[in-house]
């Protein structure tokens, strides 16, 4: 892919005066016990208390925002198995737009309901979040909706790596910053934030060994057959998408795969050390410090709870594994 057509850190700053209106920056807090736990001095970034409890919707309010006035009217739709979803139904709903979000079958009944109280309309279909991506693109073709991948949209790293300046204005001297990867545009927005301002901070990307897709692209091998078993609806895509894959091959440093109980025991590490409840993929970071904590000795360590909608089933399992 081409990289005259991806974001810039000129695109983050413009993200960020369009979206202040409508959002607060999310604390960036630093926490003893994990620091204890890691050997390092961490802090957590929580996405959680952003209005959708997620990060996605700094990236929803950018795009919506810069929807022409034809686009507007006719509405938009998207795939999603939650975060993404309500990220775009509360920035249609903040700017008036229709909009109609894909959802697989037995996806988070939390996070559907969030999503319809914003007003979207919910269309289920397929078994999983490719296959839900898959019929919104095909209805946006019938229907005329603008198509919005999850991923593949600089307007939505642009402004998801709102976050990142945050980070870096609050915390100029962090050396490591750990983002959960689904689709991909938090560790972009992190990565092009982080190394256009310092290139020497590291930024280690973290996927479940149960959706290993992206991870199996950024290394360079097939991930054409890869798994999709993970019960963490922010890092469950079965295929890379090629703008944050490109991207990611610019950025990241690193990129880890956490187990299913590993990330389950970050759930409850979470809780208990920033009583703050992280989803899977926001306690995903904490997995992967802890897989590489000899590495982060002594370092100072943004971890990013990249959201916090984890229904109570979900907690349970978490607990039981914890």
């Amino acid at each position: 892919m081409s990289t005259d057509s991806l974001p810039t850190l000129p695109d983050v700053y413009r993200a960020r005066r369009v979206i202040a209106p409508y959002l607060s920056p999310t604390p960036l807090r630093h926490y003893p016990g994990l620091s204890d736990l890691l050997g390092a001095e961490v802090y957590v970034k929580h996405e959680n208390h952003n209005p959708t409890g997620a990060f996605k919707v700094r990236g929803g309010l950018n795009l919506i925002a810069n929807l022409d006035k034809d686009e507007s009217a006719k509405g938009v739709i998207g795939a999603s198995t939650g975060n993404h979803g309500q990220s775009i139904a509360f920035a249609a709903r903040t700017f008036g737009v229709p909009a109609h979000i894909c959802m697989p079958h037995g996806a988070n009944p939390g996070k559907v309901a969030a999503i319809r109280a914003l007003g979207a309309d919910i269309i289920f279909h397929g078994v999983d979040f490719d296959e839900a991506l898959d019929q919104a693109a095909v209805l946006a073709d019938e229907r005329g909706y603008r198509f919005i991948h999850s991923a593949n949209e600089p307007l939505l790293v642009g402004g998801v790596g709102t976050y990142a300046l945050e980070i870096l204005e609050a915390l100029p001297d962090v050396e490591v910053i750990i983002v959960p990867i689904g689709g991909g545009s938090g560790s972009c927005g992190v990565g092009l934030v982080a190394k256009s301002i310092n290139p020497k901070i590291q930024v280690i990307g973290v996927q479940a060994e149960k959706a290993p897709a992206a991870y199996l692209a950024w290394k360079g091998k097939d991930a054409s057959g890869a798994k999709m078993e993970t019960a963490a609806e922010g890092l469950a895509t079965r295929v890379p998408f090629e703008m944050t894959q490109t991207m990611m091959r610019m950025y990241l440093d690193d990129f880890i795969l956490v187990s299913e109980e590993a990330i389950g025991k970050a759930v409850v590490a979470m809780l208990e050390h920033t009583h703050n409840l992280a989803e899977g993929a926001g306690a995903a970071p904490l997995a992967a410090a802890e897989q590489i904590k000899g590495r982060l000795a002594g370092k100072r360590v943004a971890l990013i709870m990249s959201g916090g909608n984890l229904s109570v089933p979900q907690l349970r399992d978490a607990l039981a594994a914890g």
